[in-house]
């Protein structure tokens, strides 16, 4: 610094002689002189002055961790050792505190491009997957005269709209001027008037509002419950009745519902039995129709009775159902007649309808042949028959979705019963499919009790009826594929007879007009329906995120996750609509393309690197989990039944239960410790690290569980017993189907079941993690 003074000294002096301007000039050289002397002084390297004046650049923030490449080949063991969040959008701290939970909705990138341009050079899916009716701890319930909405595209007042003042507010999606209404100056939370920013609608990004008259076509239909069951002899046999009625005992008075709440019962085989329960009657009457080519109701007015005024004729019919038909020789099924009389009975109300079927139908409209040749399952990568063999059970779902009422099929089968036709019933009205192969009361235990634990939460769970749900973006976007059990009224309006808190749904999503007059874009989901005790009700999801106008960005918002489940979705229509060999190709030819997209936006990456962002590590570790599924591996050891029930599952399970699905949860739990433990109620839960997915992490000496997302202990007086206890019992938490635990020993015949779900690992026909890169490498380097 002294050497400087003396060089800025004598400069001066030098100066005296000469003009004014030559004094400016002189003056600015010798300035900027000092300041490189000091810099050089600091940083004696040209190369490290370079990176100090990068740092003074306004572009150059520190890169995130998203973004750090990793080389997968090298960096075998990318699986992280807890659970894989959601990424948290790149919003100020008041938005991020206001969006909506990820578990509700969650969108496949995080930031937005800027242009469809950019999307397509990203090479990864846009959608939105959602989770609208999912049991909520908090949720504001708003009771108002006004529910405040945009005049033009109709978008609920939400956290992301902006007050002109007062009086005025801009739409978030559609960007129109909107007026306050004068009721929601008052905020019936802090009793103050003038503050319209701080209801609570603007304040929660999911409430629910109680709708008014407008919201209703009719009077909110009472809760109508409609049992339609099987009691052929394979169904005897089976013993599935037995569960059923003795769950229905337990819960009966746990239905949701209120003092209107309705209930039947139809039984059937080769004819159609229906039970008059009518309140007065000293037992339960039994009316036979034998003519299932014209199906009629023998009686309409007291085949659906009121659950409280009826309740005791209904226990004593489901006392006696057990043994009614034990002596049955019926062989025949006349499921579709039997639906038809269902149809007409639900007709006036609507409700939900849960079929038990478990065998081919064979009489009657929608009769079933066997399609499944098991020598032709998957021999050349041609899986045939993974559509519906008729039409009638579509057709019928629709007449059903018209009338608010949706069918859920539960199919206990030991034998092929085509679920790929029978589903039909379920997707278009909105209904569920539940499947238990090779069920049997006695010789199949874990079965039986799975049956008895999916009815309880099924017969218990929260219920809307007459529902339908909106999804709205803002203006430039737009939706074009839904995912999910649905009936597709409009563009965007989903018809949804029945909607439950387990069911899931997704989109697919384009960028039609550049956004580059916005850094925000935002979605809203809005759900009407009519809740159990009769309110008509409107939940509303809002979700807001960045846009970007760099490829970096984009690559930097990626939820994975979400990117893979809504990939497994598209690959299910792309298995029917084309072939299954399409639908694996398009699976690895996302990953290929997504790689190789990143890769060209690399410098210096060297040729035989396989490289990824950090957020997209995982991706080919989850295709390959997902080319190892079910639904989409080849081979001849899956069943076409198993196969379709696979892909129905995708196609309507939450994020959260379908990534169970895709990747199981694989723990070490002999040796389990409190450290790191969580505390649950009064439990202690143990932690332990996840286990990446191959037999490498295997000892004989240890204990794994696997959790597949639907996997009894003996309760024994040791720290250990009670930690796994504890542990299993945490994982099995609001689960939509209770998880059976399979206990499998090193000898066990189930070990090969295990072993398939170890994806890291080399399977039938099937690459091993390493292989699954190098090919993606090859496919790159082409």
């Amino acid at each position: 610094k002294s050497s400087l003074a003396r060089h800025y000294a004598y400069c001066v002096l030098i100066v005296h002689s000469f003009s004014w301007l030559h004094y400016i000039v002189f003056m600015l050289v010798t300035l900027f002189f000092c300041l490189f002397c000091l810099l050089f002084q600091q940083y004696p390297g040209m190369n490290q002055l370079s990176s100090s004046l990068g740092g003074l650049s306004l572009q150059s923030s520190p890169q995130p961790e998203s973004l750090r490449p990793v080389d997968l080949t090298q960096e075998r063991n990318i699986l992280p050792t807890t659970p894989v969040w959601a990424p948290v959008p790149n919003l100020n701290v008041d938005l991020k505190k206001l969006n909506c939970s990820p578990d509700s909705f969650r969108c496949t990138l995080t930031n937005i491009p800027q242009t469809q341009a950019l999307l397509n050079k990203a090479k990864l899916p846009l959608g939105l997957l959602l989770h609208p009716f999912r049991d909520l701890t908090q949720l504001p319930v708003i009771t108002s005269n006004t529910i405040v909405r945009c005049r033009s595209c109709r978008t609920y007042i939400n956290p992301f709209v902006s007050f002109i003042d007062q009086r005025r507010w801009k739409c978030n999606l559609c960007y129109r001027v909107n007026d306050v209404p004068e009721e929601f100056m008052y905020n019936p939370l802090t009793r103050s008037y003038g503050e319209p920013h701080k209801r609570p609608e603007v304040q929660n990004s999911t409430v629910e509002f109680i709708a008014s008259s407008d919201y209703m076509l009719r009077p909110p239909q009472p809760a109508v419950y409609l049992f339609v069951l099987d009691v052929s002899h394979n169904a005897v046999e089976a013993g599935y009745l037995t569960i059923l009625c003795q769950s229905l005992l337990e819960n009966l008075d746990k239905l949701p519902g209120d003092s209107r709440t309705r209930i039947g019962f139809m039984t059937f085989d080769s004819t159609i039995h229906f039970y008059n329960l009518q309140e007065g009657l000293s037992q339960p009457q039994m009316l036979i129709v034998s003519d299932i080519d014209d199906v009629f109701l023998p009686t309409p007015d007291s085949l659906l009775v009121n659950l409280y005024e009826s309740k005791e004729l209904i226990k004593d019919l489901l006392n006696a159902l057990p043994s009614m038909f034990t002596n049955t020789r019926e062989t025949h099924s006349a499921l579709g007649p039997a639906l038809q009389a269902a149809f007409k009975l639900m007709s006036p109300t609507g409700g939900r309808v849960s079929v038990f079927q478990t065998q081919l139908p064979s009489l009657g409209a929608g009769l079933l042949q066997s399609r499944e040749d098991p020598n032709q399952r998957s021999s050349t990568k041609v899986v045939q028959h993974l559509g519906p063999a008729t039409d009638f059970y579509k057709k019928l779902a629709l007449d059903c979705s018209g009338q608010q009422t949706a069918v859920d099929l539960f199919l206990l089968s030991s034998q092929y019963s085509d679920l790929a036709s029978l589903a039909c019933v379920s997707k278009y009205s909105a209904g569920c499919i539940y499947y238990y192969p090779s069920f049997h009361y006695t010789h199949n235990p874990s079965q039986a009790e799975k049956l008895q634990k999916d009815l309880k939460r099924y017969l218990t769970r929260k219920i809307g009826f007459e529902a339908v749900m909106r999804i709205r973006c803002t203006k430039g976007l737009s939706m074009h594929t839904f995912h999910g059990n649905f009936f597709v009224r409009s563009t965007d309006l989903l018809s949804l007879a029945n909607i439950n808190p387990d069911a899931g749904f997704a989109v697919q999503l384009s960028i039609e007009e550049n956004l580059t007059d916005t850094s925000l874009v935002c979605f809203q989901t809005a759900l009407l329906y009519t809740s159990s005790k009769g309110e008509r009700r409107i939940r509303v999801h809002t979700l807001c995120l960045p846009v970007v106008s760099s490829l970096a960005d984009v690559y930097a918002g990626v939820d994975v996750q979400a990117a893979i489940c809504l990939l497994a979705n598209m690959a299910v229509d792309r298995s029917i609509s084309s072939s299954l060999s399409d639908a694996r190709d398009a699976l690895v030819n996302a990953v290929v393309d997504s790689l190789s997209a990143y890769g060209s936006t690399v410098s210096n990456l060297q040729h035989s690197a396989l490289v990824a962002p950090s957020s997209l590590k995982l991706f080919p570790l989850y295709v390959l989990a997902l080319l190892k599924q079910k639904a989409f591996r080849t081979g001849t050891s899956t069943r076409l039944d198993d196969r379709v029930y696979a892909m129905c599952q995708i196609k309507c399970q939450p994020l959260v239960h379908l990534m169970k699905m895709i990747h199981p949860n694989l723990y070490r739990i002999d040796r389990l410790t409190d450290e790191g433990a969580i505390h649950v109620n009064d439990r202690v839960v143990p932690q332990p690290p996840l286990q990446k997915l191959s037999a490498e992490k295997l000892t004989r000496e240890g204990a794994f569980l696997m959790d597949c997302g639907s996997t009894y202990l003996p309760e024994l007086d040791t720290l250990s017993s009670e930690r796994a206890r504890s542990f299993i019992t945490w994982l099995r938490d609001n689960r939509p189907l209770s998880p059976v635990l399979h206990v499998v020993k090193d000898e066990s015949p189930a070990k090969t079941e295990f072993f398939q779900h170890l994806i890291e690992d080399r399977t039938e026909a099937a690459f091993s993690y390493y292989e699954f890169l190098l090919h993606i490498q090859q496919q790159i380097c082409k």
